[in-house]
């Protein structure tokens, strides 16, 4: 018989390619902190073909995106337990989305052991130019579409949404997906795991104190929180409850910063009782 599971973890995170600032050195400061930090699932970007092995080496299993870059780069969504159905979209909402090869989301069912049951986890990556925020409206409207579409085909008992989506809180794309705002006469909601433990800290993850951040090809970024871990709410709010959300992989290990982003990592939990209903008195 399976173990009950009553919560999980997830951790997304932009690793910035290897082709730059000493990926290897880079890599192995990834690895070492995957193996510490023990994430259930895992949202990874811009990675290589030769990450994916790396991967299914440590007995990850991965569900690869759809687009991949002329140059071999791509995102990922991987689980420690075997995934169910997955469903994918190459996010081409505009003639413009060309010029971002690597844009695409996949939702992928997660079958776990009761009391939690299985899990919609939605890797979501759109379009990374700062003046892009109109794909990203459409391409956020495309994942919550696809969220529904899965859903209604196949009952699922909740719904995650992860990854870089290059778009600070206050955004159109992100302000639909928090429930702020519709789009195309639709609207969903998403709670974001960081401003419900952290409401009053902005957290950026795209951080000018990132060293990697200054050497890049965006040295005069300001601060952006840009990576996300959402969790879709039903009509009496979230379904599971946000225990702990941290930014990691902020500074240095042994010297080196692991990426240009930080990476982000939440626990979520079963809530003492169900939404919707009034909890018993004992």
């Amino acid at each position: 018989m399976s173990e009950a599971v009553r919560g999980m973890r997830l951790m997304t995170m932009n690793v910035l390619a290897p082709q730059y600032a000493d990926g290897s050195s880079r890599r192995a400061v990834l690895a070492q902190e995957l193996q510490r930090l023990g994430p259930d699932v895992l949202a990874l970007q811009e990675v290589t073909r030769r990450d994916v092995a790396a991967l299914v080496e440590e007995d990850w299993h991965v569900v690869p995106h759809p687009r991949w870059s002329s140059d071999g780069v791509g995102a990922v969504l991987a689980a420690r337990r075997p995934f169910g159905r997955v469903v994918t979209d190459t996010l081409e909402v505009t003639e413009r989305t060309a010029h971002t090869d690597w844009c695409g989301v996949v939702a992928a069912e997660l079958p776990l052991p009761e009391p939690l049951g299985t899990i919609l986890v939605i890797h979501h990556k759109p379009s990374w130019p700062y003046d892009y925020e109109h794909e990203r409206e459409l391409q956020a409207l495309v994942a919550a579409r696809l969220a529904d579409r899965v859903a209604a085909e196949r009952p699922v008992r909740h719904t995650v949404l992860l990854g870089d989506l290059d778009a600070t809180p206050q955004a159109a794309s992100l302000r639909f997906l928090q429930g702020l705002q519709p789009a195309d006469g639709l609207s969903t909601c998403f709670q974001d795991a960081w401003s419900t433990v952290h409401p009053d800290e902005p957290g950026p993850t795209f951080s000018s104190e990132n060293p990697l951040l200054r050497q890049g090809d965006m040295p005069e970024a300001s601060d952006r929180r840009i990576d996300y871990i959402m969790l879709r709410c039903g009509s009496y709010g979230p379904t599971l409850r946000i225990s702990s959300c941290q930014r990691v992989l902020v500074q240095p290990a042994n010297g080196v910063q692991a990426s240009d982003h930080y990476g982000l990592v939440a626990d979520l939990t079963l809530p003492d009782h169900l939404p919707g209903r009034w909890k018993e008195q004992s």
